[in-house]
């Protein structure tokens, strides 16, 4: 019997092609100098949540649907009178992807979701703050595979956070870059 431990594809890629392309780019001595991908945080802010609390559960379904690992409910930090909000209410849904998951996602997300975006001409790199986190809004949650479009009753979006190790913006987009993410070709 083989003991084989399962690694993701992009962790292998990530180890096998990766760290030497930006070891060369970025002229490190050691690999653990290369900035890594740490995790991915997905966010989804429910509009109408207020009031219908059914809107929640199914936002929490869809995104443990999508990412393989159990969603949480968001809370609201303060009362909103404008908005009948109270302190206490949820709000929203997020799921934070650590190891494996993480990878096999960014697998999922690059290989099958980003290409069924309509009208899809790459990513806009200007969503980088500063400090190598990157953040890419999506509009349609049906862009992913997992979710079945006869079932859904509205159409909503989230934001996906990719959390890096890297110092700046530039060790984070090459990162990005090198495992795959499609961006924007920049016309120089």
């Amino acid at each position: 019997m083989s003991t084989t431990k399962y690694t993701a594809r992009l962790a292998d890629k990530y180890k096998k092609e990766v760290i030497p392309a930006l070891m060369k780019k970025f002229g490190y001595t050691s690999i653990m100098q290369a900035p890594k991908l740490e995790k991915i945080c997905l966010n989804r802010g429910i509009n109408g949540a207020v009031s219908d609390k059914k809107l929640v559960d199914i936002t929490i379904e869809e995104l443990t649907t999508i990412t393989g690992q159990k969603a949480v409910a968001t809370y609201s930090k303060k009362d909103i009178s404008n908005f009948k909000l109270r302190k206490g209410m949820p709000i929203g849904a997020r799921v934070t992807l650590r190891g494996i998951k993480m990878y096999e996602f960014l697998d999922r997300l690059i290989s099958v979701a980003l290409p069924r975006v309509r009208d899809f001409k790459g990513i806009n790199d200007k969503s980088f703050d500063g400090r190598g986190n990157f953040t890419l809004g999506i509009t349609e949650q049906i862009i992913f595979p997992e979710i079945d479009i006869d079932k859904v009753n509205k159409i909503t979006g989230m934001d996906i956070t990719f959390v890096t190790s890297g110092q700046n913006n530039e060790e984070a987009y090459e990162l990005l870059k090198e495992l795959g993410m499609p961006f924007k070709k920049t016309n120089n």
